[in-house]
């Protein structure tokens, strides 16, 4: 463990033999941080909070802090980050609130940039980037693989979709769909992340399946009821690209603030 003289460590907190913890920073009670975690200078972290390994924190973030929620009364709620994440500059990560299920909880593989913030009761999946400035207000939902776009602002209860993409300054009301890209403000469909998906290795079959099930949802003037029916009859004949659709139709199925259109 290097741990510099000017950090500060509650003796309660457990923190792996071989963390590195730069000066300044303040690891507070009930806090757990994996092997392999490095945590720049002027770092507070706060427990409830189980930290895994090989994250990257740097200077001046704020993590498990309680929330900014007027209905928040000292409830014991918790943080969760998974492993190998890297986290930025001036990052703030909170608890969860007791109105959820009181906890906020980070995968892993994620690149989190400068000033992010992720607020009370957010779950954001694995391989996720969020760019500069992004907002996740309370109780988001970011699915695996998603890239939010610097300044990116999230509303609350917004489920943001596997491997979808917003542009930078989007303000995101409604949920965005897997596979979607998303700009404007308030935000809307701009197409299928094709670029994206390429690089993740989708196969040529799949993408033209991906692609005619996005002209269904966005082009063909249908209701969303209407379009879930379609996309019900594609997953059914299990084709390839059916199993990706599939997953482009449970996002529709479990949105509760309707979708970017």
């Amino acid at each position: 463990m290097s741990i510099h003289p000017q950090a500060i460590i509650d003796p309660t907190a457990s923190v792996a033999e071989d963390v590195i913890i730069g000066p300044w920073t303040y690891i507070g009670p009930d806090v757990e941080i994996g092997s392999g975690t490095e945590i720049m200078s002027h770092v507070v972290i706060k427990g409830p909070t189980k930290i895994g390994k090989n994250n990257r924190i740097f200077q001046f973030s704020s993590i498990g802090e309680e929330c900014q929620d007027k209905k928040y009364a000292g409830e014991l709620t918790r943080l969760e980050i998974g492993d190998n994440n890297i986290i930025r500059e001036s990052c703030t990560i909170h608890r969860g609130t007791a109105q959820d299920v009181g906890l906020t909880k980070v995968g892993s593989n994620n690149l989190v940039m400068a000033y992010v913030h992720i607020a009370h009761d957010c779950v954001v999946g694995d391989n996720i980037i969020l760019a500069n400035n992004a907002t996740l207000a309370g109780h988001v939902h970011v699915g695996d693989w998603a890239i939010l776009g610097g300044g990116t602002m999230v509303h609350q209860f917004c489920h943001i979709g596997t491997h979808s993409m917003s542009a930078g300054g989007s303000i995101v009301l409604k949920d965005i769909p897997a596979y979607v890209m998303a700009s404007g403000q308030s935000a809307s469909a701009f197409g299928l992340n094709s670029e994206g998906l390429k690089r993740r290795g989708f196969t040529k079959e799949a993408m033209v399946v991906l692609k005619r099930a996005y002209k269904t949802i966005f082009r063909q003037g249908l209701a969303l009821k209407q379009a879930i029916e379609v996309l019900e009859e594609v997953v059914v004949t299990g084709e390839e690209g059916a199993a990706e659709v599939r997953v482009l139709l449970d996002s529709l199925k479990n949105s509760n603030r309707g979708i970017v259109r």
